[in-house]
């Protein structure tokens, strides 16, 4: 049964209201630092803890909860007469409830002018301490770290008699060491990043020791194949952006390919500022479209490569309404993305029960941290979230582009970012019309994209051309003029891009160099 409860947080969400509640049930509080302050100011009952323990907080608050009084009532094991006896002998309360979270370190190390002495004076020790005690003695002892546990516990107090059940004490003190775990993983993160000169505190981006943590959504049925097994995980400083925090809306549980596929589409579609379609096949875009309305960038997405987009993940960057709903409905979808959906489109999928149908907040946020697990170890790089603009970019062609070409550039390009290496990506009027992906040579990306096109009945000629990188030989820029494209986007940097540049002046295309490459393997 929880008599005595000591609370002192730094997230003072929904705290007023808690103490408010177990007050009512008839719990004596203890609290300290800010807590006591706001719980004075509300003229809530409580005992500071500096006059319970008999002794003051010293060391500008350092010390203020690491006591034998505090510690001795949290880690008392109540089923130990000796534990008892020696409480009583001590006139130490038992400790049946511990409400804490921690000085925000991450949050005060994320800002640009954080010094290391600041840093240094938000890491947390006596809540630390203290929640990590309650933790290990979790049997007798319900710890609290999360404002979204308050009224669960509260309705498991009033139903109870003021007791909380084993399972959920173990569910508690679980996640209390997920909590400092990650605490403790944010500390080293920010001190193994720091350069020699600790006065000046500048940072790696890549500390020398990288504490990752992450949280499971779900066990998958398997992993890429039926013979191996998955599960998903979220990271908890995600973006909200970011597909891990989806929203399912309906459908079957998300497959281990649904959830790789469907994380190209969304990072694509969010790369685009105006109404997007994104199809999704095998991690490579078979089709994309911009146009004014959901319904014709659809409608475009959906000529480049039909025969792909069956079964396909589908992305759009706005909401969908009822006529973009009917018309993807007369298809095979395996998965939707959206930032919204109106009700009548929510209606008509409603048809479909196995379509999985995820809502995501949108923004043009991204991950930390680009990873990839290799044997023993693993790869950590920025993401590649670059857009190139118009006036960084370079002709180097005797003939410019004209407005319309440059915009079919700008286009191609942001796809051609998406698509596996080595990337060839034609397009045309805000639309894709071959994709050629993932070839171990770029002239046969090249031919693979044209045969795409042809094979979709869609003419070539005009069209605008990107390649994620350079042209190390002519003939990949032979296939693509041969084919019809009248302008060619890429990076530069080849040691034969003279060659390159003077087979696109022969042909009298245009051509503009990025000096950005998009690898993506």
């Amino acid at each position: 049964m929880i008599k005595h409860a000591l609370i002192s947080v730094s997230d003072k969400t929904g705290i007023v209201d808690f103490a408010k509640n177990l007050c009512q049930l008839g719990v004596i509080l203890l609290s300290t630092g800010g807590t006591s302050k706001l719980f004075a100011s509300v003229g809530l009952p409580f005992t500071e803890v500096a006059d319970y323990t008999g002794f003051p907080e010293i060391l500008d608050g350092r010390v203020k909860t690491l006591h034998p009084k505090v510690h001795g009532g949290i880690l008392a094991r109540r089923n130990i007469p000796a534990h008892i006896a020696t409480l009583d002998q001590h006139g130490i309360l038992t400790i049946d409830m511990l409400v804490v979270n921690l000085y925000p370190f991450s949050e005060t190390v994320s800002r640009e002018k954080c010094s290391l002495d600041e840093a240094i004076e938000n890491i947390d020790i006596g809540g630390s301490t203290m929640l990590r005690s309650a933790a290990k003695n979790h049997r007798d002892v319900t710890v609290i770290t999360d404002p979204a546990d308050y009224a669960v516990i509260l309705d498991e107090m009033r139903e109870h008699g003021n007791a909380v059940s084993y399972i959920t004490n173990f569910r508690l003190a679980t996640k209390v060491f997920t909590y400092t775990a990650q605490y403790d993983g944010a500390i080293t993160n920010y001190l193994t990043s720091l350069n020699e000169d600790l006065q000046h505190a500048t940072r790696s981006t890549y500390p020398t020791t990288l504490n990752l943590s992450f949280t499971k959504v779900q066990d998958l049925r398997y992993g890429e194949n039926p013979h191996e097994s998955a599960a998903f995980y979220r990271d908890p400083q995600s973006a909200k952006s970011s597909l891990a925090n989806y929203r399912q809306l309906q459908g079957k549980a998300l497959s281990y390919n649904n959830i790789a596929d469907a994380d190209t589409a969304w990072e694509c579609v969010k790369a685009f500022d105006i109404p997007t379609c994104v199809i999704i096949k095998h991690m490579n875009p078979c089709g994309v479209g911009v146009a004014m309305t959901p319904y014709d960038a659809y409608a475009k997405a959906c000529q480049t490569d039909p025969t792909s987009a069956f079964g396909g993940v589908i992305a759009f960057n706005r909401e969908i309404d009822e006529a973009t709903a009917r018309e993807v409905s007369s298809q095979f979808v395996e998965v939707l993305l959206a930032p919204s959906l109106t009700d009548s489109a929510r209606q008509v999928f409603t048809e479909n029960r196995n379509l999985r149908i995820l809502q995501i907040p949108l923004s043009n946020t991204a991950n930390a941290y680009d990873l990839k697990r290799v044997g023993g170890g693993l790869l950590v790089q920025s993401p590649d979230i670059k857009n190139v603009q118009p006036h960084e970019l370079r002709v180097v062609t005797k003939r410019h582009p004209i407005s319309k070409e440059m915009d079919d550039l700008l286009f191609a390009w942001r796809v051609a970012k998406f698509v596996k290496s080595n990337a060839i990506v034609f397009c045309a009027n805000g639309m894709t019309l071959g994709i050629g992906a993932g070839q171990m040579s770029r002239v046969d990306s090249a031919r693979i994209a044209g045969i795409k096109a042809k094979s979709a009945n869609l003419s070539l000629r005009g069209s605008a051309v990107a390649s994620d990188a350079f042209f190390p030989f002519r003939d990949g820029l032979d296939v693509v003029v041969s084919a019809g494209a009248t302008c060619v986007i890429q990076p530069g940097g080849s040691m034969r891009d003279n060659q390159i540049i003077a087979a696109a002046n022969e042909y009298n295309i245009a051509m503009v160099i990025t000096g950005i490459r998009h690898f993506r393997h």
